[in-house]
C-alpha cells in the first residue's frame, strides 16, 4: 500500500539504483565488533539472498586474517560485486589484488582538512596521486570507486575537480562521503547534483545527526545510483545509513525496489547475532516494536483492518505482527491472545482478564504469555495438567566442559538427562532436550536477561520466547540462579506449547 505520488516527486520509479552494503568494512568498525571469518562468509550468503549488488568485504591492508577473511568471501562466487576498502596507496590495491576481489573503493582526501591535516598534501598533488592509483587499478582489470573522505565539508569546486580527475582516469563511480554525518539533505542534493553531471555517482552517508537515511535520498534524489549502507545502521559512532531503512523507504514512498525486502529481518538477525549488537526494540523496519501492538485502540483497529496502524505489511520485510500484553492492552487484544492460544473465554471472562492484565502491567510488570494465560485459568476455572515439570536441576562449570543435569516430570513419567554445553545455562538447556526427546523440538526464538538486582543476593529475571509449529509463547522467571530461571522459563514455555498440541509426548531419544 505505498503513499500517494505527487507530481513533484523527485525519485522515478523506473529507475536503477543499487545497494552497496559495507557492514563487513565500515560496520566491522563500530566499538566492539569483531567478525571472524565464518560470521563474514554467513552475512555474505545472506548479503546474496538479499541481492545486494555489491558487497564490501573488508580492507585487505589490515591484516592477514581480514584478508583471509575476504577470501572466503571471494571464493564463495556469489553473483554481488565483491570489493576492497582501501587506503590512497598502491600497495592497499596490491593487497586486495592478493584476496581476488571484483573491485576496489580508493579512499581519497577531498577536504581541505583531510588534504593538508591528515594526509599532508596539496591540493593539486592530490589530484595527480588520485589519476595514478585509479590507473593502477584499471590496468589490474579492478572495478573502481573513488571515495571523496570528507566530501560533504569540502569546496564544491574542487570536490567537483576531483571526480572529474578520478573519472578521467579511469574510475567506474565516485562517491559523495558525508564521513562524518556533518550535513543536511540540501547540501547533499547540491553536491550530488553536480557530481552526478560528470558521471556515475555513488553516496556514504552517516547518521550523526539522525539524517542518514534523509541524506541518502536526497543523494538518489539528485542523480546518485547506488548507496552505501550497513545492516542495522552499523557503523563508527552513530553508524552509517541502515540499508533496510534506505530498501523499504525507496520500496514504499518512492516504488522503487532495490532488493528482496523479505530477506531484511533474517539478515537483521543474523548481523545482530555475529556482532552481538542487539536490535533496538523502536528500530524501523527490523525493532522488536515495529509490528507490535499493546494499545487497547492501536489493537482493535487493527484486528479490524491490519492496515489501520500500519504502513505496511509486516510480511514485506519477513515479519509477524504482534499482540502485546500490558496496562494499556483492551479486551480486544486479551481475546485474539487468548484465541491465538486456543483458550475460550465468555464476554464477561475476557472483560475480567483485561482487568487483572491492566492491574498487573500498572505495577510495572512486563505481561507475558503466560501470565495471561495463569490469569485466564483463575478467571475461568478451568485448572489444567502441566505435561512438563521440572523436579530438579544440577549444574557445575568449574571443569573443563560445563555439565548439567535434569529430573523432569512429563505426563507422569519421570525422565532424568544430562548435557554439555559452553556454560552452564547451555548445559542445562541441552539436558532439557534430551530428557524431552524429538517431541520437543521447539525453537528458542529469543533468549535475554530481563534485569537484574544489585547486592550479592542479586535476582535475576530471564525471559524466553519459544516456537513450536507456528505457535509462540514468551514466559519470564526470576531466581537468585540464572541457571535455574532459565531452565524454568524454558519449561514452562515448553509446557505452554505442548499442552495446547493436546497430544501425548513419545518416550525420548536413546
Amino acid at each position: 500500500m505505498p503513499v500517494t505520488h505527487s507530481p513533484e516527486q523527485t525519485i522515478a520509479s523506473d529507475r536503477t539504483v543499487r545497494l552497496l552494503d559495507t557492514t563487513l568494512r565500515d560496520g566491522e568498525q563500530a566499538p566492539g565488533v569483531s567478525l571472524s571469518p565464518d560470521e563474514k562468509v554467513d552475512i555474505a550468503r545472506s548479503l546474496e539472498r538479499a541481492g545486494v549488488a555489491v558487497i564490501e568485504a573488508g580492507s585487505a591492508c589490515t591484516g592477514a586474517g581480514e584478508r583471509q577473511a575476504i577470501s572466503r568471501v571471494t571464493d564463495l562466487d556469489l553473483d554481488a560485486r565483491v570489493t576492497s576498502f582501501c587506503r590512497g596507496m598502491k600497495g592497499d590495491i596490491d593487497l586486495a589484488l592478493d584476496c581476488d576481489v571484483d573491485g576496489v573503493h580508493i579512499v581519497v582526501p577531498a577536504s581541505d582538512r583531510h588534504v593538508e591535516g591528515k594526509v599532508g598534501t596539496s591540493r593539486a598533488n592530490n589530484l595527480e596521486t588520485t589519476a595514478e592509483l585509479v590507473a593502477y587499478a584499471t590496468d589490474h582489470d579492478l572495478w573502481v570507486e573513488v571515495i571523496g573522505e570528507d566530501g560533504s565539508r569540502a569546496d564544491l569546486d574542487y570536490l567537483e575537480g576531483l571526480a572529474e580527475t578520478a573519472l578521467e582516469a579511469g574510475a567506474n563511480r565516485f562517491c559523495f562521503a558525508d564521513t562524518v554525518g556533518h550535513t543536511g539533505p540540501e547540501h547533499t542534493h547540491e553536491a550530488v547534483s553536480r557530481l552526478a553531471d560528470l558521471g556515475p555517482v555513488s553516496a556514504h552517508t552517516h547518521d550523526d545527526l539522525g539524517l542518514g537515511v534523509t541524506n541518502a535520498l536526497a543523494a538518489v534524489s539528485a542523480g546518485a545510483d547506488l548507496v552505501h549502507c550497513t545492516v542495522n545502521g552499523l557503523g563508527e559512532r552513530a553508524g552509517n545509513v541502515a540499508l533496510e531503512e534506505v530498501a523499504i523507504a525507496l520500496s514504499h514512498v518512492y516504488d522503487l525496489e532495490t532488493l528482496a525486502l523479505e530477506e531484511l529481518y533474517d539478515l537483521a538477525q543474523t548481523v545482530s547475532r555475529a556482532t552481538g549488537v542487539q536490535l533496538a526494540p523502536n528500530k524501523a523496519v527490523i525493532g522488536e516494536n515495529a509490528f507490535t501492538h499493546e494499545s487497547g485502540i492501536h489493537t482493535d483497529g487493527t484486528l479490524k483492518d491490519d492496515k489501520m496502524y500500519e504502513p505496511y505489511a509486516p510480511e514485506t520485510v519477513g515479519r509477524e505482527r504482534r499482540l502485546a500484553l500490558g496496562k494499556h492492552t483492551g479486551r480486544a487484544g486479551v481475546a485474539a491472545t487468548l484465541e491465538e492460544h486456543g483458550v475460550d473465554a465468555a464476554d464477561d471472562e475476557i472483560a475480567e482478564i483485561a482487568t487483572r492484565v491492566t492491574e498487573l502491567g500498572d505495577r510495572g510488570r512486563r505481561v507475558t504469555d503466560a501470565d495471561l494465560l495463569a490469569i485466564a485459568e483463575d478467571v475461568t476455572g478451568e485448572d489444567r495438567e502441566r505435561v512438563v515439570e521440572l523436579l530438579d536441576l544440577a549444574a557445575t562449570s568449574g571443569g573443563a566442559v560445563p555439565t548439567a543435569s535434569v529430573r523432569l516430570d512429563v505426563d507422569g513419567e519421570e525422565r532424568v538427562a544430562s548435557g554439555t554445553g559452553s556454560g552452564p545455562v547451555d548445559a542445562a538447556v541441552s539436558a532439557v532436550r534430551e530428557a524431552l526427546g524429538s517431541m520437543a523440538d521447539a525453537e528458542l526464538e529469543s533468549y535475554h536477561v530481563d534485569a537484574v538486582t544489585g547486592g550479592t543476593d542479586a535476582v535475576v529475571t530471564v525471559e524466553v520466547t519459544m516456537v513450536r509449529d507456528g505457535r509462540s509463547v514468551t514466559v519470564a522467571r526470576s531466581e537468585a540462579d540464572i541457571t535455574r530461571a532459565s531452565v524454568t522459563a524454558m519449561v514452562d514455555a515448553l509446557d505452554r506449547l505442548l499442552a495446547a498440541d493436546q497430544q501425548p509426548l513419545t518416550p525420548a531419544d536413546d
